[in-house]
């Protein structure tokens, strides 16, 4: 096998781990437009939340967006490779390098207006325990909604078990706490001694905690796949040029 044929191999391959990770990441987006107890529902049921928000609410749009341009991506790379078809590259080469751009320019924005991430977080999680003080409890979707999120994260409200201090749910359950926010697995009502005395952390906390401890490995992603974006375009356009000179 010759440096071209090796080159087309390489493209075939890693153009078809994009094809799938196309598909599995359209998967999930259209899994969580449809999942009725997805964390993005439950916020969407929330009143009062900032503006700045509701793309967040459209996550599965985008990705379903993002699934079916690797997947034309993948499909690209590959049948570009297979067939030698010049056209093929080409037009992956453009779309790789439109897609890098607009990663950088995305990081920029990122860092431009990182200021702005504390107000808006403030802002949602004020709308968060407005939410659960009116409506949790009374609201069988929102009880619901906030019990499937506390039970998969295992956390207690959006900051902590005081958010429910106030709810429909406390005061019709004689000053108790929902049993989420208490670790005693026991069947003995979860008070408020009992729930400022576990360890059960809010989810927002963890949530964040769990994204600062994971800082370095999504680093790490991020530029190793900047770094495979550069050699897919580098592979193209060599490929692009070998074939023209065949």
């Amino acid at each position: 096998m010759g440096c071209f044929g090796f080159l087309k191999f390489m493209m075939f391959v890693f153009n078809g781990i994009i094809f799938l990770a196309g598909a599995a990441i359209l998967g999930v987006g259209i899994w969580v437009k449809v999942d009725s107890g997805s964390i993005f529902d439950l916020l969407g049921k929330i009143e009062n939340l900032p503006p700045e928000l509701g793309q967040v609410l459209h996550v599965g749009y985008l990705l379903i967006a993002i699934g079916a341009l690797l997947l034309l991506i993948g499909f690209l790379g590959c049948c570009g490779a297979v067939k030698e078809s010049r056209c093929m590259l080409l037009l992956f080469f453009i779309i790789i390098l439109v897609v890098f751009i607009a990663e950088v320019i995305g990081a920029i924005i990122i860092l431009v207006f990182r200021p702005l991430a504390g107000e808006i977080l403030d802002k949602i999680g004020g709308a968060a325990v407005k939410n659960i003080r009116e409506d949790y409890g009374k609201n069988p979707d929102i009880t619901i909604l906030w019990n499937t999120t506390m039970s998969t994260m295992n956390c207690c409200g959006f900051y902590n078990a005081s958010d429910f201090l106030g709810s429909p749910y406390y005061f019709g359950n004689g000053n108790r706490y929902p049993p989420l926010c208490c670790s005693d697995a026991s069947d003995e009502p979860c008070t408020q001694s009992m729930a400022e005395s576990s360890p059960v952390p809010g989810c927002f906390p963890k949530f964040s905690t769990m994204i600062e401890s994971n800082t370095g490995a999504i680093v790490a992603v991020a530029l190793a796949i900047a770094a495979l974006e550069i050699c897919a375009m580098i592979v193209s356009m060599v490929l692009y040029c070998q074939v023209k000179s065949r």
